[in-house]
């Protein structure tokens, strides 16, 4: 194993990420705090050379001005410079050396990975409705700020800030051993030093946390336009997107700006500070030197630390400024990141078993959490292979009640049974994996045409899903495809969303798909519904074959497709209003017959409802 493998980026957490920012960061990082701790401790060591050093110095200064020119080299001194080139060629390189392999070998390439895998795989968790109150942009954006933020926190506490503390400490010991009074500069300087790094911090940390939000929102923005850019030609609207981009840009800047005039008021006054240090701790080594309780060595060991220190006060304020920065990254990709907008498994889920394939609707209520909408006291039973047609005006409740039955959503009361399981005592990935779906926005990836189709069963041989591409005749015009890259036939790529398919094609990727997934279950959610009569006609011979053998649910404002379904019911106003066969239901003259009557094209008219 290597010693980079030492911190396991990709091992499961379970544990929900913490909605307050030092539990959240401990979450972040947990699996790397026996490496970090290691890390830390080789940079505290590397810092403690810094005082090592001037104290080195110091020895060489006053064994030279005791000994003089002749007897400098003498053999009393001889093992003396020897322990200094040593410390110098080789005890000081070894723990820089040492600090620098465990934290940017060991730490810091694992950091981003183990951070963003735990955050990724969160975010995939959430509800639907997460992702449909949000950019895409912004939430991919977040994740990404926030594991390089979390990234550069952990190098920056380590390679400088646990360094600094360690000089810092080595320094205010070698000035003790000079003379207790002159520790006393140091502490005053440290405490106004600590002081205005508390005042500042804070500030700058928020200003941060905005300075990301107003980031993440450009980015948002920006993503949104490019994802609907055809829409945006099509309307002519690129200076109203242009605008409300500038809009977002110009938030940013001003959150910029603020942060840019507090950093550089933070940098400035740390600067003046550090001014001050050498002059008060020259000034009393001098003094004691001058009443003989201080040698040569002791001025040249406090005027090197007192140098150093003063330089790295630059650094560090800079390093602090970042480092603060960052977790106001942090904190604010928490706040969208770590929210608990999910559909959970109960304690107790066990996976479903679907045998028959009968589904149950028990007095199923949901309303979104409003006070109309959705479903109300929905009662029925699909029967085992029966195919039923759901039928209803816009908002309905048709789409609710498939999203309740692959529990996208929690009914808010009732129960939905397949084969008399209750759909939320099973686990949700058991639940789906036995339900197929082809739904009229079909979600294409920017992958291959095989990656695609394999995405119904992906551990499925070349040929199954060659098969079932041509069950779904798709495979002739797959064979046609070429990508910008050259690549060709199934392994082509579909542009993103499938942009560069036809719908036709895009239905027909998503048939293959399912009939590979195989499921007993099939919905299929106005399938054929944006496409014109003739690619309907030959994705329709499909959909029979699919559908032979399974239980399905078709919802459908063309009504032809569901002509031949076992059962049609009609929802309206989220209730079941109407049931029975197609010739049933025109016979009854009901609502289900004004729509037949009422269609244009096929399709179910607004006013048709009234």
């Amino acid at each position: 194993m290597r010693i980079a493998d030492l911190i396991d980026p990709f091992k499961n957490i379970e544990t929900p990420p913490p909605q307050t920012l030092g539990a959240f960061i401990r979450w972040c990082l947990s699996g790397a705090w026996p490496m970090i701790f290691v890390a830390a401790t080789f940079s505290a060591m590397a810092g403690a050379m810094e005082a090592g050093t001037a104290w080195m110095l110091g020895l060489v200064i006053d064994m030279a001005t005791e000994s003089g020119p002749q007897n400098f080299l003498s053999a009393n001194n001889l093992w003396m410079v020897l322990g200094m080139a040593a410390f110098f060629m080789l005890l000081r390189p070894v723990f820089f050396g040492l600090s620098a392999f465990s934290n940017n070998y060991v730490v810091m390439p694992n950091i981003p990975p183990l951070v963003l895998a735990k955050l990724n795989r969160w975010t995939l968790g959430q509800s639907v409705t997460y992702f449909d109150d949000d950019f895409a942009g912004r939430i991919a954006q977040k994740q990404m700020q926030t594991s390089n933020a979390m990234a550069s926190v952990v190098s920056e506490t380590i390679s400088a800030i646990v360094f600094a503390l360690a000089s810092l400490l080595g320094s205010l010991l070698l000035l003790g051993s000079i003379h207790p009074l002159v520790m006393l500069p140091f502490a005053g300087w440290l405490v106004v030093y600590f002081l205005l790094i508390c005042w500042y911090l804070p500030r700058i940390r928020k200003r941060s946390a905005a300075r990301a939000g107003a980031r993440a929102m450009v980015s948002g923005q920006v993503v949104d336009t490019i994802t609907n850019i055809k829409t945006v030609k099509l309307f002519a609207h690129s200076d109203f997107e242009d605008q409300a981009a500038r809009n977002s840009m110009v938030d940013l800047r001003e959150k910029m700006l603020a942060f840019g005039k507090l950093s550089a008021s933070f940098r400035f006054v740390l600067m003046v500070l550090a001014g001050v240090l050498p002059v008060l701790l020259l000034g009393a080594t001098l003094l004691l030197w001058q009443a003989g309780t201080a040698t040569a060595g002791d001025i040249v060991a406090a005027g090197a630390v007192s140098i150093r220190i003063a330089q790295m006060t630059g650094w560090v304020s800079f390093t602090l400024m970042g480092l603060y920065a960052n977790v106001g990254e942090v904190e604010n990709g928490m706040k969208t990141l770590a929210r608990r907008d999910r559909v959970e498994d109960a304690a107790d889920a066990v996976n479903l078993s679907v045998t028959i394939g009968q589904i149950d609707f028990d007095h199923v209520s949901f309303a979104y959490g409003r006070d109309i909408g959705g479903v109300t006291d929905v009662s029925m039973t699909v029967h085992p292979g029966e195919k039923l047609g759901i039928v209803g005006a816009s908002g309905a409740g048709k789409s609710t009640l498939v999203s309740l039955l692959l529990r996208l959503y929690d009914g808010e009361s009732g129960a939905i049974l397949i084969d008399g399981q209750d759909v939320s005592r099973v686990t949700q990935d058991s639940l789906r994996s036995q339900i197929g779906m082809v739904t009229q926005e079909t979600a294409m990836f920017n992958r291959s045409a095989r990656e695609n189709i394999l995405y119904g069963r992906p551990d499925a041989s070349e040929d199954h899903m060659i098969e079932a591409a041509k069950k779904a005749e798709a495979h002739e015009f797959i064979l046609s495809l070429q990508d910008a890259h050259g690549r060709k036939g199934y392994d082509a790529h579909l542009g993103e969303r499938g942009v560069k398919l036809s719908g036709g094609q895009r239905q027909r990727i998503a048939l293959a798909r399912a009939i590979l997934k195989d499921a007993p279950i099939l919905v299929l959610d106005e399938a054929t519904s944006a496409l014109d009569s003739e690619v309907e006609a030959s994705i329709q011979t499909a959909l029979h074959r699919v559908m032979q053998g399974k239980t399905v649910l078709a919802i459908a404002h063309r009504l032809s497709t569901l002509s031949e379904m076992d059962r049609i019911i009609v929802l309206d106003q989220g209730r079941i209003v109407e049931t029975g066969t197609h010739d049933a239901l025109l016979k009854q003259g009901g609502l289900y017959a004004r729509f037949w009557h009422r269609q244009s094209g096929g399709f179910i008219q607004a006013e048709a409802a009234e």
